[in-house]
Protein backbone atom coordinates (compact mmCIF):
# COMPACT_ATOMS: atom_id res chain seq x y z
CA UNK A 1 0.00 0.00 0.00
CA UNK A 2 0.97 3.63 -0.41
CA UNK A 3 -0.73 6.97 0.12
CA UNK A 4 -2.93 8.96 -2.24
CA UNK A 5 -4.54 12.42 -2.10
CA UNK A 6 -6.06 13.99 0.99
CA UNK A 7 -9.33 15.92 0.90
CA UNK A 8 -9.67 18.95 3.19
CA UNK A 9 -12.37 21.47 3.94
CA UNK A 10 -11.23 25.09 3.79
CA UNK A 11 -12.84 28.34 4.90
CA UNK A 12 -11.95 30.38 1.81
CA UNK A 13 -11.17 28.48 -1.38
CA UNK A 14 -9.60 31.44 -3.17
CA UNK A 15 -7.24 32.06 -0.25
CA UNK A 16 -6.30 28.39 -0.05
CA UNK A 17 -5.59 28.15 -3.77
CA UNK A 18 -3.39 31.23 -3.61
CA UNK A 19 -1.42 29.80 -0.69
CA UNK A 20 -1.00 26.27 -2.01
CA UNK A 21 0.08 27.55 -5.43
CA UNK A 22 2.38 30.39 -4.41
CA UNK A 23 3.76 29.16 -1.10
CA UNK A 24 3.68 25.36 -1.48
CA UNK A 25 4.09 25.17 -5.25
CA UNK A 26 1.17 23.05 -6.41
CA UNK A 27 -0.88 23.63 -9.55
CA UNK A 28 -4.66 23.71 -9.88
CA UNK A 29 -5.76 20.65 -11.83
CA UNK A 30 -9.50 21.34 -11.70
CA UNK A 31 -11.95 23.70 -10.03
CA UNK A 32 -15.75 23.74 -9.93
CA UNK A 33 -18.59 24.60 -7.53
CA UNK A 34 -16.51 25.34 -4.45
CA UNK A 35 -14.19 22.40 -5.00
CA UNK A 36 -10.66 22.19 -6.37
CA UNK A 37 -7.98 19.60 -7.06
CA UNK A 38 -4.26 20.39 -6.90
CA UNK A 39 -1.08 18.52 -7.70
CA UNK A 40 1.92 18.48 -10.01
CA UNK A 41 1.75 15.58 -12.44
CA UNK A 42 -0.89 13.85 -10.28
CA UNK A 43 -3.52 14.87 -7.76
CA UNK A 44 -2.18 15.44 -4.25
CA UNK A 45 -4.83 17.45 -2.40
CA UNK A 46 -8.52 18.28 -2.84
CA UNK A 47 -10.34 21.20 -1.26
CA UNK A 48 -14.01 21.62 -0.41
CA UNK A 49 -15.01 25.15 0.57
CA UNK A 50 -16.92 25.57 3.83
CA UNK A 51 -17.17 29.35 4.24
CA UNK A 52 -16.22 30.63 7.67
CA UNK A 53 -14.89 27.28 8.91
CA UNK A 54 -12.69 27.66 11.97
CA UNK A 55 -9.48 25.82 12.80
CA UNK A 56 -9.80 22.12 13.66
CA UNK A 57 -6.72 22.03 15.89
CA UNK A 58 -7.32 20.14 19.11
CA UNK A 59 -9.57 17.55 17.47
CA UNK A 60 -8.82 14.21 15.85
CA UNK A 61 -8.06 14.71 12.17
CA UNK A 62 -5.08 15.86 10.14
CA UNK A 63 -1.72 16.57 11.77
CA UNK A 64 -0.03 17.08 8.41
CA UNK A 65 -0.02 15.88 4.83
CA UNK A 66 3.53 15.08 3.75
CA UNK A 67 4.65 15.76 0.18
CA UNK A 68 7.60 13.56 -0.76
CA UNK A 69 10.03 15.01 -3.29
CA UNK A 70 11.95 12.74 -5.67
CA UNK A 71 15.46 13.75 -4.52
CA UNK A 72 17.36 15.75 -1.91
CA UNK A 73 18.26 18.46 -4.44
CA UNK A 74 14.55 19.14 -4.89
CA UNK A 75 14.23 19.75 -1.15
CA UNK A 76 17.13 22.20 -1.37
CA UNK A 77 15.38 23.96 -4.25
CA UNK A 78 12.14 24.16 -2.26
CA UNK A 79 13.96 25.62 0.75
CA UNK A 80 15.58 28.23 -1.52
CA UNK A 81 12.10 29.11 -2.81
CA UNK A 82 10.87 29.46 0.79
CA UNK A 83 13.71 31.83 1.62
CA UNK A 84 13.39 33.85 -1.57
CA UNK A 85 9.61 34.23 -1.31
CA UNK A 86 9.55 34.57 2.49
CA UNK A 87 7.35 31.52 3.10
CA UNK A 88 6.57 31.20 6.81
CA UNK A 89 7.95 27.94 8.22
CA UNK A 90 7.16 26.06 11.44
CA UNK A 91 10.19 23.79 11.58
CA UNK A 92 13.12 22.17 9.80
CA UNK A 93 14.02 18.68 10.98
CA UNK A 94 16.37 15.80 10.30
CA UNK A 95 14.61 12.52 11.10
CA UNK A 96 17.58 10.32 10.08
CA UNK A 97 15.33 8.47 7.61
CA UNK A 98 14.35 11.75 5.95
CA UNK A 99 14.83 15.51 6.00
CA UNK A 100 11.73 17.65 6.40
CA UNK A 101 10.40 21.20 6.31
CA UNK A 102 7.12 22.07 8.05
CA UNK A 103 4.57 24.80 7.44
CA UNK A 104 0.90 25.50 8.02
CA UNK A 105 -1.69 26.93 5.64
CA UNK A 106 -4.17 29.74 6.47
CA UNK A 107 -6.67 27.22 7.87
CA UNK A 108 -3.90 25.67 10.04
CA UNK A 109 -3.71 22.49 7.98
CA UNK A 110 -0.25 21.05 8.61
CA UNK A 111 2.09 20.46 5.66
CA UNK A 112 5.42 18.64 5.46
CA UNK A 113 7.76 18.92 2.48
CA UNK A 114 10.40 16.20 2.66
CA UNK A 115 12.95 14.02 0.94
CA UNK A 116 13.97 10.52 1.99
CA UNK A 117 17.49 9.52 2.82
CA UNK A 118 18.66 6.57 0.65
CA UNK A 119 16.64 3.52 1.66
CA UNK A 120 19.69 1.36 2.23
CA UNK A 121 20.72 3.70 5.07
CA UNK A 122 17.61 3.00 7.16
CA UNK A 123 15.72 -0.04 5.86
CA UNK A 124 15.13 -2.53 8.66
CA UNK A 125 16.35 -0.03 11.28
CA UNK A 126 13.57 2.55 11.42
CA UNK A 127 12.79 1.90 15.10
CA UNK A 128 16.46 2.34 15.94
CA UNK A 129 17.22 5.38 13.77
CA UNK A 130 14.10 7.52 13.50
CA UNK A 131 14.53 10.70 15.52
CA UNK A 132 14.10 14.47 15.37
CA UNK A 133 17.07 16.82 15.34
CA UNK A 134 17.73 20.19 13.70
CA UNK A 135 18.09 20.17 9.92
CA UNK A 136 21.57 21.01 8.64
CA UNK A 137 20.41 23.81 6.36
CA UNK A 138 23.88 24.71 5.11
CA UNK A 139 24.57 21.12 4.09
CA UNK A 140 21.17 20.80 2.40
CA UNK A 141 21.67 24.00 0.41
CA UNK A 142 24.91 22.53 -0.88
CA UNK A 143 22.62 20.43 -3.12
CA UNK A 144 21.00 23.55 -4.59
CA UNK A 145 20.46 23.72 -8.32
CA UNK A 146 19.01 26.59 -10.30
CA UNK A 147 15.45 26.60 -8.93
CA UNK A 148 12.69 26.09 -11.48
CA UNK A 149 9.31 25.23 -10.00
CA UNK A 150 9.07 24.73 -6.21
CA UNK A 151 7.69 21.19 -6.56
CA UNK A 152 8.91 18.89 -9.36
CA UNK A 153 7.10 16.19 -11.28
CA UNK A 154 7.21 12.96 -9.31
CA UNK A 155 6.10 14.62 -6.06
CA UNK A 156 3.73 12.29 -4.19
CA UNK A 157 1.93 12.07 -0.87
CA UNK A 158 4.60 10.14 1.00
CA UNK A 159 2.67 9.82 4.24
CA UNK A 160 -0.30 11.21 6.08
CA UNK A 161 0.12 12.04 9.77
CA UNK A 162 -3.06 11.95 11.82
CA UNK A 163 -4.23 13.35 15.13
CA UNK A 164 -5.96 10.50 16.99
CA UNK A 165 -7.69 10.10 20.32
CA UNK A 166 -5.76 6.99 21.46
CA UNK A 167 -2.71 5.14 20.14
CA UNK A 168 -3.48 1.52 21.10
CA UNK A 169 -6.73 1.17 19.11
CA UNK A 170 -5.14 3.12 16.25
CA UNK A 171 -2.25 0.65 16.05
CA UNK A 172 -4.68 -2.27 16.24
CA UNK A 173 -6.68 -0.88 13.33
CA UNK A 174 -3.84 0.01 10.97
CA UNK A 175 -1.89 -3.16 11.78
CA UNK A 176 -4.60 -5.71 12.46
CA UNK A 177 -7.22 -4.52 9.95
CA UNK A 178 -5.30 -2.73 7.19
CA UNK A 179 -2.26 -5.00 7.46
CA UNK A 180 0.45 -2.38 8.01
CA UNK A 181 3.54 -2.91 10.15
CA UNK A 182 4.54 -0.83 13.17
CA UNK A 183 7.84 0.76 12.24
CA UNK A 184 8.32 2.91 15.37
CA UNK A 185 6.29 3.80 18.43
CA UNK A 186 6.60 6.33 21.25
CA UNK A 187 4.57 4.42 23.83
CA UNK A 188 1.02 5.81 24.16
CA UNK A 189 1.98 9.09 22.44
CA UNK A 190 2.69 8.31 18.78
CA UNK A 191 3.07 5.46 16.29
CA UNK A 192 4.39 5.14 12.75
CA UNK A 193 3.11 2.39 10.46
CA UNK A 194 3.76 1.37 6.89
CA UNK A 195 3.47 -1.21 4.16
CA UNK A 196 6.43 -2.77 2.38
CA UNK A 197 9.11 -1.68 4.85
CA UNK A 198 8.78 2.07 4.26
CA UNK A 199 9.58 4.20 7.32
CA UNK A 200 5.93 5.28 7.57
CA UNK A 201 2.87 5.77 5.44
CA UNK A 202 0.69 6.60 8.44
CA UNK A 203 1.77 8.64 11.45
CA UNK A 204 -0.53 9.00 14.44
CA UNK A 205 -0.19 11.03 17.62
CA UNK A 206 -2.23 12.26 20.59
CA UNK A 207 -0.13 15.37 21.25
CA UNK A 208 -3.07 17.73 20.64
CA UNK A 209 -5.98 15.30 20.50
CA UNK A 210 -5.84 12.74 23.33
CA UNK A 211 -9.41 11.66 24.11
CA UNK A 212 -10.83 14.15 21.62
CA UNK A 213 -13.49 13.43 18.97
CA UNK A 214 -13.27 13.91 15.23
CA UNK A 215 -13.32 17.56 14.10
CA UNK A 216 -16.95 18.59 13.56
CA UNK A 217 -18.67 20.33 10.68
CA UNK A 218 -17.86 24.00 10.67
CA UNK A 219 -14.14 23.38 11.05
CA UNK A 220 -11.45 23.30 8.35
CA UNK A 221 -10.75 19.58 8.70
CA UNK A 222 -9.64 16.35 7.11
CA UNK A 223 -12.51 14.96 5.05
CA UNK A 224 -10.74 11.91 3.65
CA UNK A 225 -7.30 10.38 3.30
CA UNK A 226 -6.65 7.96 0.43
CA UNK A 227 -4.73 4.70 0.74
CA UNK A 228 -3.84 3.00 -2.54
CA UNK A 229 -3.53 -0.78 -2.68
CA UNK A 230 -1.15 -2.23 -5.23
CA UNK A 231 -3.72 -4.73 -6.49
CA UNK A 232 -7.34 -5.78 -6.03
CA UNK A 233 -6.36 -8.83 -3.99
CA UNK A 234 -4.92 -6.67 -1.20
CA UNK A 235 -8.09 -4.57 -1.16
CA UNK A 236 -10.20 -7.72 -0.98
CA UNK A 237 -8.17 -8.96 2.00
CA UNK A 238 -8.91 -5.74 3.89
CA UNK A 239 -12.60 -5.91 2.90
CA UNK A 240 -12.79 -9.48 4.22
CA UNK A 241 -11.31 -8.45 7.56
CA UNK A 242 -13.94 -5.69 7.77
CA UNK A 243 -16.75 -7.90 6.43
CA UNK A 244 -17.33 -5.19 3.83
CA UNK A 245 -17.77 -5.02 0.07
CA UNK A 246 -15.07 -3.59 -2.21
CA UNK A 247 -16.76 -4.66 -5.41
CA UNK A 248 -16.42 -1.25 -7.04
CA UNK A 249 -12.68 -1.15 -6.34
CA UNK A 250 -13.14 1.25 -3.42
CA UNK A 251 -13.61 0.72 0.28
CA UNK A 252 -14.70 3.55 2.59
CA UNK A 253 -13.78 3.06 6.26
CA UNK A 254 -13.12 5.06 9.42
CA UNK A 255 -10.32 4.50 11.89
CA UNK A 256 -11.10 4.36 15.64
CA UNK A 257 -10.80 8.15 15.93
CA UNK A 258 -13.27 8.73 13.11
CA UNK A 259 -10.70 9.67 10.45
CA UNK A 260 -12.27 8.80 7.08
CA UNK A 261 -10.21 6.68 4.70
CA UNK A 262 -10.79 5.70 1.11
CA UNK A 263 -8.99 2.49 0.12
CA UNK A 264 -8.73 1.87 -3.61
CA UNK A 265 -6.54 0.24 -6.22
Amino acid sequence: MHMGPVELSVSDLERSLEYWQNEVGLQVLSREDGRASLGVDRELVRFVEEPGARSARGYAGLYHVALLLPARRHLANWLAHAGRDQVGLEGLSDHAVSEAIYLRDPDEHGIEIYADRPREQWEGRVMELMTTRPLDVENLLGELEEPRTPLPEGTVVGHTHLCVSEIEPTVHFYRGVLGMDVMAQLGPMAAFLSSGGYHHHIGANVWESRGRPQAPAGTARLLEATILADDERELEHVAARLDADAGDGRLAVQDPSGNSLSLMV
